[in-house]
Order: structure tokens, then C-alpha cells, then sequence
């Protein structure tokens, strides 16, 4: 039996389990299973390895894409660009890191925007906005990192500059939110975006993608904004998972 799986804290709702599993009894693969292994540190990684001996891949989910990174035998250079990994493939006991959340992203992003490139808001900066920010570098979208602390290295700013400064939603007309506020079960969360600055002009992407319409798109489509959540991603990438184990 050919065993995949996906490490994470907490992984009450997983997607990739739903989808992989799906998968192989749609398309007949029947020598194939795939696991959840919710393990609240990584210094439990290596157990998972050594317990699953039949592991062929692994996908990882917030905390660990950047914090796997030391267990690793090697990494695609792409990934190594993006400093964060979401899919290990197992050969011959080596483990090698790749980032499909950037492929899965970036095909999903292109086909939302057409051609246009707008100025983008990444609300968030832990490791979904690595993927995300250099999607935009490679497709030249000029963007603007949102944190909650203020950041002079970095060259973030914060909710409250928003707030205070209309114009930089004025003139930054796609949003994409990288943070898990909104997800199932805290539904009536939304990042600190005031609707009142958003026009039919924005395009919000959300990579939250339970629930369907979060509380982030249902407040700014409101104000004619057109909203996208992260379930093609997730798919797009999952499948990117697929060719990369195989």
C-alpha cells in the first residue's frame, strides 16, 4: 500500500484528506491511502517517518512550512526562493521540498485577474504569504505586506495605517488575504479592512476557503468588490502534489 498524508496543528478540517481520498476512488487508484498525522510540535516529524515506513509523500499545513525546512534532505530551488514548504516527496529515505501552494496560486490568481495587474494588499506575513508574494514577483504585481505590527526592515505596514490612510486602499485594488481569520468555526472574523474604502474597482482573494464566502468577502463584495476564495488553489496545488509524487 502506498501510503501520502499531511502534517499540521490542528487539522480538524482538512481539505487534502477530503480531496486525495475522493481522488483515488474517482479515478480508480486503489493501492493508494492517505493519512492525517496532527502532531502538536515538530520534534514529533521524524516518529511519524519512521512508524510509516510506506510514506511516499507528505503535505504540510500551518505551523510547519517553514519549520520542517531542517528536517529535509534537499529542496527545489523555487522553493528555496519562497523559504516555505507545503509537499515533501519520500524516495529511497531522502526527503526533497517543494512549494505547490505557489503553483496552485499563481494558475489561480492569473486566471482570477485576466489581464490586468493591480497593486495588491497581502494581508498577513507568516508562511501562506511566502507562496503568495512571490507569485506576485514573478507575474510583476507590486505589493504591500499587512501585518498587525509595524515593521521598518521589512517595509510593512499595519491594519491601523489602512485605517488611517484611505488612499493606499484607493490605489491598491486587489486584496489578498494570507491569514486564517475568518475560517471555520470563528466565521464573523474578518481582517481590519474598512469596507467603506472599497469600490467595484477591487478584486479580494481569499485563500480561506471554509466557508465558502467568508466574512472578509461577503462585507467587501457588499461594496461591489468581486471575491475569490482559495478552494481552486487548494485543488490546483493538490494536483501539483500528485505529479510531483508520481
Amino acid at each position: 500500500m502506498r501510503k501520502f498524508g499531511l502534517i499540521g496543528y490542528p487539522l480538524t478540517h482538512s481539505f487534502s484528506k477530503k480531496y486525495f481520498t475522493s481522488k483515488f476512488e474517482r479515478e480508480g487508484i486503489v493501492d493508494c491511502q492517505y493519512d492525517l498525522y496532527e502532531i502538536p510540535d515538530i520534534s514529533l516529524f521524524p516518529k511519524i517517518l519512521s512508524e510509516n515506513p510506506e510514506l511516499e509523500g507528505i503535505n504540510v499545513t500551518i505551523p510547519y512550512k517553514e519549520k520542517v525546512i531542517p528536517f529535509l534532505d534537499e529542496m527545489d530551488p523555487a522553493c528555496q526562493k519562497i523559504g516555505a514548504v507545503n509537499c515533501i516527496q519520500i524516495k529511497e529515505g531522502k526527503l526533497k521540498g517543494y512549494n505547490t501552494d505557489y503553483i496552485g496560486f499563481r494558475q489561480s490568481l492569473e486566471s482570477f485577474l485576466g489581464n490586468i495587474r493591480p497593486k495588491a494588499l497581502v494581508l498577513g506575513t507568516g508562511g501562506a504569504s511566502k507562496a503568495v508574494v512571490q507569485a506576485l514577483a514573478d507575474i510583476e504585481i507590486p505589493f504591500q505586506m499587512v501585518s498587525r505590527t509595524h515593521s521598518e526592515n521589512h517595509g510593512w505596514i499595519t491594519y491601523h495605517d489602512l485605517e488611517q490612510n484611505p488612499e493606499i486602499l484607493e490605489s491598491h485594488h486587489l486584496i489578498i488575504n494570507t491569514t486564517p481569520v475568518g475560517t471555520y468555526p470563528k466565521t464573523e472574523e474578518m481582517p481590519q479592512i474598512n469596507p467603506n474604502y472599497i469600490t467595484g474597482m477591487h478584486k479580494v482573494y481569499d485563500l480561506v476557503y471554509n466557508p465558502e464566502k467568508t466574512f472578509l468577502m461577503r462585507s467587501l463584495e457588499a461594496r461591489g468588490a468581486l471575491v475569490k476564495n482559495g478552494l481552486e488553489m487548494l485543488q490546483l496545488q493538490a494536483e501539483a502534489a500528485w505529479r510531483i509524487w508520481n
